[in-house]
């Protein structure tokens, strides 16, 4: 197994339920164990975070998820707070997967705008950090505003600026009506909604998100979409 492989696993698993990593990183080199050491530390962060929320979260029991000294974390991070920073950066790169698929969808302006709301929605449902980000930014906002801001600037607003690029194309060309309904920001009102929803009430609840999305889905084309007979 290579370095770039148990990278790749890190990235994609919760730190605290694949102790058996450690079983793997013992047979990388040292220099392979170091370079993986800020994503592991970064990824024991989030779920530290997650569960205690940034106030009550230790450094110590960081370090304890991921096998290492508490020095050893502040080699990388020089306080909590620019762990928690960076752990922002980090599970916020989904965003930039969303964003490279929808640059791919083709066809359209219809098509377009539905596949781009499914692809949030497919984001949210299958990629928890979507939601957990959205979870610190409700809760932590108001102690790291550069943060959240910068988030949003980089990554949350040019997911607006694509919808509402389809959007104005749409109107352009006679496919959408036109007006306030033809705003980005309405039309992804309820997919955030729903992430709320799913930080309140999911595992709890069956929230029945698949009528939910066929519901959004319908709702938008059947407001937008002009009858060409």
């Amino acid at each position: 197994m290579t370095y770039r492989t148990v990278n790749e696993i890190v990235l994609r698993v919760e730190w605290s339920q694949c102790k058996w990593l450690r079983v793997i990183m013992k047979r990388l080199t040292r220099a392979e164990q170091k370079a993986l050491r800020p994503t592991q530390i970064l990824e024991a962060a989030f779920e530290e975070f997650v569960e205690h929320g940034f106030t009550s979260a230790r450094v110590e029991d960081i370090a304890e998820r991921v096998g290492v000294t508490k020095g050893t974390v502040y080699v990388y991070f020089s306080t909590k707070e620019e762990l928690f920073a960076a752990m922002i950066r980090h599970i916020a790169t989904p965003f930039e997967d969303i964003l490279a698929d929808i640059n791919k969808l083709t066809g359209s302006c219809a098509n377009r705008l539905k596949g781009m709301i499914l692809l949030f929605y497919d984001g949210m449902l299958e990629e928890r950090r979507l939601t957990e980000l959205l979870r610190f930014v409700i809760s932590e906002g108001k102690r790291f505003p550069h943060v959240i801001d910068r988030h949003r600037e980089e990554l949350f607003e040019p997911l607006l600026v694509q919808m509402q690029t389809i959007l104005d194309e749409g109107v352009d060309v006679g496919e959408f009506s036109g007006g306030p309904r033809a705003s980005a920001r309405i039309l992804f009102s309820p997919i955030m909604a729903m992430a709320v929803e799913i930080l309140i009430r999911g595992g709890r609840h069956d929230l029945h998100l698949n009528e939910y999305v066929e519901s959004h889905v319908d709702l938008v084309m059947g407001s937008l979409v002009r009858d060409r007979a």
